[in-house]
């Protein structure tokens, strides 16, 4: 976290030569299968299972994302982002382990620190770029059984990004752009029922945005 408030400071002092860029963005979001254990519940039995997850990226809260950049002159970037991807367990994975609701669903937080490179000019009017970024997951952990009700957020573990992409200027200041958008993290939350939930997820993502640059 203070990675995080350093790197936002270093953006707010950017030389002026330098561009800071603002995008905002949304879009399509899935997530494969994953193991999930439960463990030391007083209430929820022990568990391990495949989860069949779902992203449901348009239901509200709606999957979305911001991005702060420092751009320097040579083309690289360096900046923090928020991700809020989202996973349901599908009703087959309900089913299995007993549970009313297995989620993170307001959301799948992803905090990192990015480093970007872009090239500028390399196909005309697009600027391509790619990314990836280190930090840490902050769901807001959703765990219901007969029993027993987790609804919090926790800091759950390390995560990391990659993305891919390319924008287009509209005017001296805003541009658009389209980007695939990945991530992993590795989860453990406490339950409320003594016990512990743990889970990797990978989300692969299909996004439109819109920055503002200065």
């Amino acid at each position: 976290m203070r990675s995080l408030v350093l790197v936002s400071l270093l953006l707010l002092a950017a030389p002026a030569r330098a561009q800071v860029e603002l995008s905002f963005y949304g879009g399509w979001q899935g997530a494969p299968n994953s193991g999930v254990t439960i463990a030391g519940d007083a209430a929820i039995p022990d568990t391990d299972v495949t989860a069949g997850w779902e992203g449901r990226p348009f239901e509200a809260p709606p999957q979305y994302g911001i991005r702060a950049t420092w751009w320097t002159q040579g083309g690289l970037g360096f900046g923090v982002e928020l991700n809020h991807a989202k996973v349901y367990a599908d009703a087959e994975t309900l089913a299995e382990t007993g549970l009313d609701r297995l989620e993170f669903s307001d959301g799948l937080n992803i905090l990192t620190v990015n480093g970007m490179r872009r090239w500028p000019g390399a196909f005309g009017m697009a600027t391509p770029y790619l990314g990836a970024g280190v930090g840490v997951a902050v769901p807001r952990v959703e765990v219901v059984g007969e029993g027993s009700e987790t609804f919090e957020y926790q800091i759950t573990g390390p995560a990391v990004s990659w993305m891919a992409g390319a924008s287009v200027p509209i005017t001296d200041r805003w541009s658009v752009f389209g980007e695939y958008k990945g991530t992993y993290s590795r989860n453990e939350a406490d339950l409320a029922g003594g016990g512990t939930l743990e889970t990797d997820i990978v989300t692969n993502a299909v996004n439109l945005g819109v920055s503002f640059s200065f």
